[in-house]
């Protein structure tokens, strides 16, 4: 009876192996995966870009050249708490894909019984050593999708690792290359405070010797004082980034070694790749497929449930009666399997499917997203790189007239034919232009590395 029972459970199984609850995950076909991301020079047309390896295939070393910003990224890649933490989940699961693999395995049990009777004056007493051996055999995949839902969730700690490593290198880059920009800045300003600063004593020789008047120094003072004044206000951006990018490192605040802006490069041709290689690089992207896969699983072990489960059991036990009866000790053997059908809980089964249903959709809906955005980013950084270019362009033009026009009215001052307020605001105007072109090649650089990152960059 028990054989003709097996033997119709394997005809089942082999019949449903058809069935979703046997098969592996597979990228749904309705997933927008074309167009993913326009060409910067266009309003309309997707990007054609040639396949092959992109800019984020580089690994990180490649494209950030810098000494002290390559010994920042790995201080910050040793000792940030995020990158620290990715790490665990990685261990836990980890964990778990094995207990997932050795649920495959028949459990075994060691459990020594000892009896003691008296009766009518006699002493007996009874022992055994059993050991039992029970086993699940998987014919409607109760283990087969527990196991695979354990290795993508392996995969998807392993992604999300890598996605921080990449937001950890492009937030360390940014900071740094904007501390960078803030110097250059204060030595802008500095110069131009120490330039405004003599004109102020020259002002004051000048109305002593009674060729200006009161009103063109307090303006070539006012003009002096508001340019000292927005050297605190650098120096406070300075200290503060100081602080976010010691946060990053895991390090109380400090200074932080860093070389000059304009001694800085970065790459300047881009192999952007077609959206299926977007698709192979993000690890954000990569973590919600695979959190989609994991919930595909889930639903396959939902539908697993309405099945019934074949358990084959075994024992092997030694016994003994020590007594007045002499009762040598033997070997006694059993051998069972067993089959356990769910009765009654069909309305909870359903429920739990439908649940694991809609966590399937909502887990599709994510990762379409997540397309989608990873999609954008790569648009947006394009874009925002090409347009800082075409602007540095024109602020190149822009600061070499705004310096010709302020050494123009200065010289016309000096002969009289100018007042110190057009002077004042030649003056400024230089120093505007040439804090926006420090500006706008830092924009150009962060546009390098939200590409980098957007591409999935972050390689060793």
């Amino acid at each position: 009876m028990k054989k003709s029972i097996i033997i119709y459970m394997v005809g089942v199984a082999v019949m449903m192996s058809s069935c979703r609850i046997y098969k592996s995950y597979e990228r749904p076909e309705d997933l927008v995966t074309e167009g993913l991301y326009r060409d910067p020079m266009s309003d309309t047309d997707t990007l054609n870009a040639v396949a092959g390896e992109t800019f984020g295939d580089l690994p990180w070393r490649e494209v950030f050249t810098d000494t002290q910003l390559q010994a920042l990224i790995e201080q910050a890649l040793e000792n940030n708490a995020d990158m620290r933490s990715a790490e665990l989940t990685i261990e836990q699961a980890q964990a778990s894909l094995t207990s997932a693999r050795l649920s495959y395995l028949p459990s075994l049990s060691l459990s020594p019984q000892g009896t003691f009777n008296h009766a009518m004056g006699t002493n007996v007493w009874t022992y055994s050593v059993p050991v039992a051996a029970s086993w699940q055999v998987d014919l409607f995949g109760q283990l087969l999708n527990p196991h695979r839902k354990a290795k993508v969730t392996y995969q998807q700690a392993q992604y999300y690792q890598q996605a921080v490593q990449t937001n950890i290198i492009s937030a360390v880059a940014n900071l740094y290359y904007s501390l960078l920009m803030m110097d250059r800045q204060y030595e802008i300003s500095e110069e131009t405070a120490g330039l405004m600063q003599r004109t102020v004593e020259t002002m004051e020789a000048m109305k002593d010797a009674g060729m200006t008047n009161s009103a063109a120094v307090e303006q070539s003072r006012t003009g002096y004082a508001q340019v000292v004044a927005s050297l605190s206000g650098i120096k406070q951006s300075i200290r503060e980034i100081e602080n976010s990018l010691c946060l990053i490192l895991n390090v109380p605040g400090q200074q932080i070694p860093r070389n000059k802006f304009d001694e800085q490069q970065l790459p300047t041709d881009f192999l952007t790749g077609v959206p299926v290689q977007l698709l192979a690089n993000r690890p954000d992207v990569k973590a919600a497929e695979m959190s989609l896969a994991a919930c595909y699983y889930d639903t396959n072990s939902a539908r697993a449930a309405f099945f019934p489960q074949l358990t084959i059991t075994g024992q092997e036990a030694w016994t003994n009666n020590l007594g007045q009866v002499v009762n040598p000790g033997k070997f006694m053997t059993t051998l069972m399997a067993g089959i356990t059908q769910p009765l009654f809980a069909r309305g909870r089964l359903i429920a739990g499917l439908k649940a694991a249903k809609a966590n399937e959709e909502k887990a599709k809906l994510t990762f379409q997203t997540a397309l989608l955005k990873a999609g954008n980013e790569v648009s947006n950084a394009l874009y925002q790189y090409q347009m800082n270019t075409e602007k540095s362009e024109s602020r190149k033009v822009q600061v070499a007239s705004a310096k010709k026009a302020s050494d123009d009215t200065a010289e016309l001052f000096q002969l009289g034919n100018s007042s110190y307020l057009e002077v004042l605001s030649a003056q400024q105007s230089y120093l505007s232009a040439q804090l926006n072109e420090v500006s706008d090649t830092y924009e150009r650089m962060q546009a390098v590395i939200n590409l980098y990152a957007a591409l999935g960059g972050g390689k060793e």
